[in-house]
């Protein structure tokens, strides 16, 4: 089996506990390599909605961590393949950065590689309500090719935990990456 490589960015946004599930669950598949990306807000973040010691938990479970400083990490050039990036959560400051090409992170500069390789780029953005820029930052990176996934719960699989509502969710943050596996999260096979 091939190894893919996915890269996952972590930014300041609540949703913290998204991010530590998908990184969970691609510990869990076979043949994935994972990269991880934490921004200076989204430690703070991970340590007040997850807990100290989240990152430290988080860090055996990645093939690497790289410094959201260094820009000139192997996941900033588009020579070096990967099957996609997930930003969970997206903060509207890096959804901004996206849409408009800034790349003085790492976060920032690999998101822009996906987009210029044609490659996945999954973003989990975190913000409610929304104003008018939030939503012309989502329109213009979905004109990149990004796909905007906001962390919206679906209900239909009658969630009993809150835990329920993040597994989904990462479940189908990884499945929009279309890796060769099958499906992680429960379809849905209609109400009849």
């Amino acid at each position: 089996m091939k190894t893919e490589r996915v890269v996952v960015g972590i930014t300041g946004a609540s949703g913290a506990a998204l991010a530590v599930r998908i990184v969970e669950r691609l510990a869990t598949l076979g043949g994935v390599e994972t990269h991880l990306v934490v921004s200076d807000a989204a430690r703070r973040t991970l340590d007040l909605e997850c807990g100290t010691d989240a990152l430290e938990r988080l860090l055996p479970l990645v093939h690497r961590h790289h410094p959201t400083g260094d820009i000139g990490a192997s996941i900033a050039s588009g020579s070096f393949p990967v099957r996609g990036m997930i930003v969970a959560p997206c903060s509207m400051q890096t959804l901004s950065a996206v849409a408009t090409g800034r790349t003085d992170t790492l976060i920032g500069r690999a998101a822009d590689v996906q987009l210029k390789e044609r490659r996945r780029l999954v973003l989990l953005a975190r913000e409610t309500p929304l104003h008018l820029g939030h939503l012309r930052n989502m329109c213009a990176v979905t004109e990149m090719g990004a796909i905007v996934m906001p962390p919206v719960p679906a209900f239909y699989h009658r969630p009993q935990s809150v835990a329920d509502i993040v597994d989904h969710l990462a479940a189908r943050a990884i499945d929009l990456l279309a890796m060769p596996h099958p499906s992680l999260a429960k379809p849905w096979e209609g109400a009849g």
